[in-house]
């Protein structure tokens, strides 16, 4: 018997790193919600997906994989004629900066002194955020210059934002 509990307690203790080595497992939790560990990847190409067709509400899995960014560069819903027009966001990237929203809503809204504004083609995508009280990360979008994604870890949702300098 005291053989047999031994091998138990052995097991355990050897497939405890096997574990945490599973799929995500480089991912974070904050508050119950997913945050990824990185952005999304650039997209290889000119363009994907249908551009006229109805969107679905891009999101984050929990093994970050980033869904409904595959428009490319050439997406002319993210078109700025002066990418960076105030200069650029300078507060920090990724999970380990997690920004709590201190007010505003689609158009402008701002954290920690920094102003940011939707893309109107998101617009439907932030009908469910707290603007004085949900918590976002940014990250920079490799296809789409002058925009970062704002990533609501709460409702798994992100949207392209444009930075509108300090608050």
């Amino acid at each position: 018997m005291r053989t047999a509990i031994g091998l138990v307690v052995v097991a355990l203790a050897c497939s405890t790193p096997v574990w945490a080595q599973r799929p995500g497992g480089n991912e974070h939790s904050f508050n119950g919600g997913h945050i990824p560990s990185r952005g999304p990847s650039p997209i290889r190409g000119e363009h994907r997906g249908d551009l006229g067709s109805v969107r679905e509400r891009p999101f984050v899995d929990t093994h970050g994989n980033w869904f409904g960014h595959d428009s490319g560069r050439l997406d002319p819903h993210y078109h700025l004629d002066h990418p960076w027009e105030h200069g650029r966001f300078t507060g920090g990237f990724g999970p380990r900066h997690l920004f709590r929203l201190a007010g505003g809503g689609r158009e402008r809204f701002w954290f920690n002194g920094f102003a940011f504004s939707v893309a109107p083609y998101d617009y439907a995508f932030v009908d469910g955020w707290l603007w004085d009280s949900d918590q976002v990360v940014i990250y920079e979008d490799a296809d789409h210059d002058g925009w970062y994604l704002a990533y609501n870890p709460r409702l798994r949702t992100y949207v392209h934002v444009t930075y509108l300098g300090t608050a």
